[in-house]
């Protein structure tokens, strides 16, 4: 397990380099599949409308069809549970996206939390700690999460 870990940090993210160049389109695809996943996995409630709500975040998020964006599902979930921290997928996010493309991963996680109409305490700990690893701002949580809810 730790050198399937290690593998996709090494393809991932120790590619990018020290110069920070780009990281792949579907690694950080992924990524962000992988954080919408955790949020979805969270409360021990896997839920057919949270499931929804990440396939069409990541259609929308990449332009991808259903199929596609249910394959990078498939994959990301393979990579949550090997996962043994969320680092290896935000260090990647954080790389690829600007704050307006993070805030934007936090309002679709708000998404899943409320996707089954309960947010759990444990859905609302992993979103705030996602948000501190992305580095994005509390007042860009709260509006992220006030969309969200709306929506």
């Amino acid at each position: 397990m730790l050198e399937l870990i290690k593998q996709f940090y090494d393809k991932n993210i120790a590619s990018a380099g020290p110069t920070g160049a780009a990281v792949s389109e579907r690694a950080v695809q992924i990524a962000t599949a992988a954080l919408l996943v955790e949020m979805m996995r969270i409360d021990d409630a896997i839920k057919d409308e949270e499931r929804d709500v990440i396939i069409q975040s990541i259609c929308e998020r990449f332009t991808l069809s259903a199929e596609e964006a249910k394959g990078v599902i498939a994959m990301a979930e393979e990579q949550v549970k090997q996962a043994t921290d969320d680092y290896q997928f935000t260090s990647l996010i954080n790389k690829a996206f600007n704050l307006e493309q993070k805030t934007q991963v936090i309002e679709s996680l708000w998404r899943v939390a409320f996707a089954d109409h309960q947010l759990d305490k444990y859905e609302e700990y992993l979103v705030r700690k996602l948000a501190e690893l992305l580095y994005v701002p509390h007042s860009a949580f709260i509006a992220a999460k006030n969309r969200a809810r709306r929506s």
